[in-house]
């Protein structure tokens, strides 16, 4: 039965497919998963949060079934119970709609990384996909929680340039979420860091995008070229000297 009521909730988000890899060779594409004891820290958020929204369900269930039991006394008993079940029923369908999310907010994640760039897909219920080229790669960090060291899992967060934007009146950075890429709940964060960091060498030591590397790529001109050259700029200086004549 959930695994009918998790599809129906995977129709109705419209998740898109797979996402397909990053530019670069295909041949060097890695794609790494958020580990299961990520799934279990999601399970445990998703836990509180339906505890504490069970709260302020049971405290209107209260006041409802108070309201009731004024009005009509002995006889508003039934009313009471209908009351109840109904607001713990809906919070029971929330609940489980909650749930299924999680769980495709866990397999729906999606760490992809080629010998070029790399590309991060998550979310469900408003899906962000960044794809990152490794030249612009400015800063690699690796953070673990109380919880997440528990369980040992970890967050690696991936900087790209112009990361360090604005600022709203409340202090946060506006450009954070876009110039920064997160794989999260991954196991073998120092693999993956190591990864972008030898890919990124790569691409340095074979001076992509140096200016040195430009030039040498550009092929000094021929004297046959520059000879034309200096005719074709002789023949628009008289041309020029023509006209400015007979303009006197």
């Amino acid at each position: 039965m959930y695994s009918s009521f998790r599809q129906w909730c995977e129709r109705l988000l419209r998740i898109p497919a797979d996402p397909e890899p990053p530019p670069g060779d295909e041949a060097s594409t890695r794609i790494f998963r958020a580990a299961p004891n990520y799934y279990k820290y999601l399970l445990v958020l998703w836990a509180l949060t339906t505890a504490f929204s069970l709260l302020p369900a049971l405290a209107v269930a209260i006041v409802l079934a108070t309201f009731a039991l004024k009005v009509g006394g002995a006889s508003g008993i039934p009313g009471v119970v209908l009351i109840v079940g109904i607001i713990l029923l809906l919070h029971l369908l929330t609940a489980l709609f909650h749930l299924a999310v999680v769980r495709l907010n866990f397999e729906k994640r999606w760490y992809i990384a080629t010998d070029r760039s790399l590309r991060v897909r998550e979310g469900v219920m408003a899906v962000r996909e960044m794809t990152v080229n490794f030249a612009n790669i400015q800063n690699i960090s690796i953070s673990q929680g109380p919880v997440q060291r528990l369980l040992g899992i970890f967050d690696l967060r991936v900087d790209t340039a112009g990361g360090g934007g604005g600022k709203t009146a409340h202090g946060h950075n506006v450009s954070q979420n876009l110039h920064t890429a997160w794989f999260r709940g991954i196991q073998n964060a120092n693999q993956v860091r190591d990864l972008i960091q030898e890919r990124l060498r790569h691409l340095k030591d074979s001076g992509l995008g140096d200016h040195e590397e430009l030039t040498h790529r550009i092929p000094a001109p021929s004297p046959d070229f520059l000879s034309a050259l200096r005719a074709v700029y002789a023949e628009a200086s008289s041309l020029h000297t023509a006209v400015s004549r007979l303009g006197s």
